[in-house]
């Protein structure tokens, strides 16, 4: 993998990325605040007064934002006005929702998107990945507003996408390293199963490219730790994450995307380090080029498809 480009900001945790249709690549920061960098320019298009994670731009150059405290969002980039389109704590199908991650939006205007655990808020997602309880979900919000449960029982439900053709929507499981996959049409519709199993690292945030494959930003690699304590009791799990964090297992320092087809295979496997950069979780593919944003860098950055 090529060396990524650098573009600093004015603060941390641009965890995710996308690139609208003029070309402007928007993210969130840690703090609230949405960002347009276009031309090496960075401007403050609005703040959500929460903790923006995945970002996505409709068919009408609003930005759908999932926000970890304050849940389902539209921005308008052009005067910063904020829509609630479904508020945090909201009930769906009788489980609150807890940590809006990342979405997908089809054609016709359905948001597909991630509540990642029922059990933790996102400042103890180690926790949930630990205990490896499975509480997440993928939910649905139809135009007219209706949101419901389409799949439950997901380990840290991450990433969120569409195949081209939008026959299926693919949900990232952070913890079960493995993207779970949906059937929206065809004879397989309504159907579950996974479009790809064992990944080498821990998926988070995921997105179709301009060029029809999903790409798949991953965190870090597997930890050996966690991998043995999935199997072990909860009692034996619960009482590594009651660790202080300076003990839990930590990320490693690595710049790692994936890129899989229809059928799951890997067409694209890019893996550098890159100093001031790390922790790779949000990934978008246009026209060659790959935006990578993280968790904790202060900066996104770009590398060219060799």
């Amino acid at each position: 993998m090529p060396q990524p480009v650098l573009h600093p900001l004015p603060g941390i945790g641009p965890e995710d990325v996308v690139v609208a249709a003029d070309g402007a690549v928007y993210t969130g920061l840690a703090d609230g605040r949405i960002l347009r960098i276009r031309d090496d320019l960075v401007e403050v298009v609005a703040e959500t007064g929460g903790r923006p994670l995945g970002i996505e731009v409709d068919v009408e150059g609003a930005l759908v934002v999932c926000d970890a405290a304050r849940g389902l969002l539209r921005v308008r980039p052009g005067d910063g006005a904020i829509e609630v389109l479904v508020p945090a704590g909201t009930p769906v199908d009788g489980m609150p929702l807890r940590v809006c991650n990342n979405a997908a939006i089809a054609a016709d205007g359905t948001i597909w998107f991630s509540d990642s655990t029922a059990r933790f808020d996102l400042a103890h997602w180690k926790a949930d990945l630990i205990e490896h309880s499975g509480t997440g979900r993928l939910l649905r919000r139809d135009p007219d507003g209706t949101v419901t449960t389409v799949l439950t029982g997901l380990h840290f439900a991450n990433g969120v996408a569409l195949a081209a053709d939008e026959s299926f929507v693919a949900v990232a499981e952070t913890g079960a390293y493995r993207l779970t996959r949906l059937w929206l049409t065809g004879p397989q519709r309504g159907d579950r199963d996974v479009l790809v199993d064992n990944l080498p690292g821990f998926p988070d945030n995921i997105a179709r490219g301009s060029d029809g494959l999903i790409w798949i930003a991953m965190g870090s690699p597997r930890n050996r730790t966690l991998d043995l304590l999935a199997s072990r009791p909860p009692v034996l799990r619960r009482l590594l994450w009651a660790l202080p964090d300076a003990l839990l297992p930590q990320p490693a320092d690595t710049v790692w995307v994936q890129a899989v087809d229809a059928a799951g295979r890997t067409v694209h496997d890019l893996q550098t380090a890159t100093p001031g950069f790390s922790m790779v979780t949000g990934v978008r593919e246009e026209a060659g080029t790959v935006w990578l944003g993280s968790l904790h860098a202060e900066a996104i950055a770009h590398v060219r498809l060799p």
